[in-house]
Formats: structure tokens, C-alpha cells, sequence
């Protein structure tokens, strides 16, 4: 199923923009607001935490309305690392997703990592990868130092 010219027209911005609206309509279950910020491609693909790939616009499109159907999905994107170029920009990230536990309403966390193409309609995503996380504070591995001289 293609976007329409007036749904992928109507998302502007740069790839961080098309990541707070890809956000936001998670946030909201906002199914045709999320499908905008996906590019019109047939070889986009999608991978939720511990599923399947999912290649295509309109399969992405069923399990994000299977996942709307439980209501929003209340989850938060931080800790953000990208690497940017002309025409891709990839976002890895931790995002931190609100869930109702036995003890009441806690946050688990899941790694994600976003890749973004410049098409002729602007900045679009073309592959989401969440992986699995805890629900504790993920912590990162990095070769940064860890004391400044």
C-alpha cells in the first residue's frame, strides 16, 4: 500500500524532526501520522523487540495497528547517537517505554536504532530496530574515557 502524495507531503523537516513526529504518533496512536514518517519504499523495514523483520509498508502498517489496538505506546527516545551524512542519518538510541507492572505504572527500556533516507519528499525512515532491553536503567559500553584529563 503506497502513501499518498498528500500524506507523505505534509511531513517536513530534518531527520531529528521526522523523529519526534515518528514519536509523537506512537505517543498518540496516531497510525496515519506514524505511516508519514515512513519512506515509499518497498524495501523499508521494521523490527519490534524480540519479533520478526517486517518489510513493507503495509505489513509495517498492520503490526503498528495491532500495537495501537492495545492503545498507545507510550515510549520516549533518549541517549540518542547519531551519525549523519548528506543523504542518511542513523539515530541509535534507548528508548524508555512506560509499562503497567504489578506494582503499578514503571518504565522498561529497549535499543533501538532508526535509519533515515533524504528522498524527494524529504527525510524519511526507512528501518526501525528495536531490540529487546530490561526493565532496569540500560547502561552503555563505550571506549570514551571515563576520567577527563
Amino acid at each position: 500500500m503506497r502513501k499518498s502524495k498528500l500524506q507523505a507531503a505534509s511531513l517536513d523537516g530534518d531527520a531529528d524532526e521526522v523523529e519526534a513526529a515518528f514519536y509523537d504518533a506512537l505517543q498518540r496512536g496516531d497510525i496515519e501520522k506514524l505511516m508519514a514518517c515512513w519512506a515509499d519504499e518497498d524495501e523499508i523495514f521494521c523490527i519490534h523487540p524480540g519479533g520478526p523483520r517486517v518489510v513493507g509498508a503495509t505489513a509495517i502498517r498492520a503490526t503498528f495497528e495491532a500495537m495501537f489496538a492495545e492503545g498507545p505506546v507510550r515510549a520516549w527516545p533518549e541517549r540518542v547517537r547519531k551519525i549523519v551524512s548528506v543523504a542518511a542519518s542513523v539515530h541509535n538510541l534507548v528508548e524508555r517505554v512506560e509499562v503497567l507492572t504489578p506494582a503499578g505504572p514503571g518504565n522498561a527500556w529497549v535499543i533501538a536504532t532508526n535509519i533515515y533516507h533524504r528522498t524527494a519528499q524529504g527525510w524519511r525512515l526507512v528501518a526501525h530496530h528495536a531490540s529487546p532491553g530490561t526493565t532496569s536503567d540500560i547502561q552503555e559500553v563505550s571506549d570514551a574515557p571515563s576520567v577527563l584529563h
